[in-house]
């Protein structure tokens, strides 16, 4: 089972995301909070698999809860709700340790979908917000914040395993790929983000449109 905690200030939208995930056999919502506060008090007692986080709530809000949590628990699998009005909010989350984004007007399913893509261990980033962050990092004169030299420390084969991640494959697309097992590719993906020195594969894809080992396309 797939173990949720539902993050939201209106208790509307926590219940409808509760009837939305419950329906699914593999998914169980183990607990609500209303605010940041409460979400990093039961993230640490419930232990989750998945915490769905809103960003904007009253007194901590969803980014300080997101770094709160991350740091007490760094397997720990954030997902944010987000309407994407703010870009400061979405690289505030990346840079906090969010595994995943999600915009509040998606559809049940990608909801569903979602939550199964970060308890497994991957990241996610809506095709609307990735195509945000691409603009962002591939703007003239973008600023570089991070050390491009991290990229010469990693093998050819890392470096090829990078390319295919930043192009959104999953670690069986990456396999099939490069003719390689699903548990080398997990041992490689694990070295190529040791080596840049980002927290998850979210953050490896911008750290790969940041610094060129991928362009958009078209």
């Amino acid at each position: 089972m797939i173990r949720v905690l539902v993050v939201d200030d209106h208790q509307l939208v926590r219940t409808g995301f509760r009837v939305i995930l419950e329906i699914e056999e593999d998914i169980e919502v183990i607990g609500e909070a209303s605010d940041g506060a409460q979400a990093v008090d039961l993230a640490a007692s419930a232990r989750p698999d998945v915490v769905l986080m809103d960003v904007e709530m009253p007194g901590v809000d969803g980014l300080e809860a997101t770094r709160r949590i991350v740091a007490a628990d760094a397997a720990a699998s954030v997902l944010i709700l987000t309407t994407f009005d703010r870009d400061d909010y979405l690289f505030a989350a990346l840079e906090a340790g969010a595994s995943g984004f999600l915009l509040k007007n998606g559809t049940p399913e990608a909801l569903i979908d979602a939550v199964r893509v970060v308890a497994r261990g991957d990241a996610l980033l809506a095709p609307e917000i990735t195509r945000r962050v691409i603009a962002t990092f591939t703007k003239p004169g973008a600023a570089t914040r991070t050390n491009g030299a991290r990229l010469s420390e990693l093998t050819p084969r890392e470096y090829e395993v990078l390319v295919l991640l930043a192009g959104g494959a999953t670690n069986a697309e990456i396999a099939a790929a490069l003719l390689l097992g699903e548990a080398t590719v997990k041992t490689h993906v694990s070295r190529v983000l040791a080596k840049l020195g980002v927290r998850d594969r979210t953050q490896a894809v911008v750290f790969a449109y940041e610094h060129g080992v991928v362009r958009p396309r078209g």
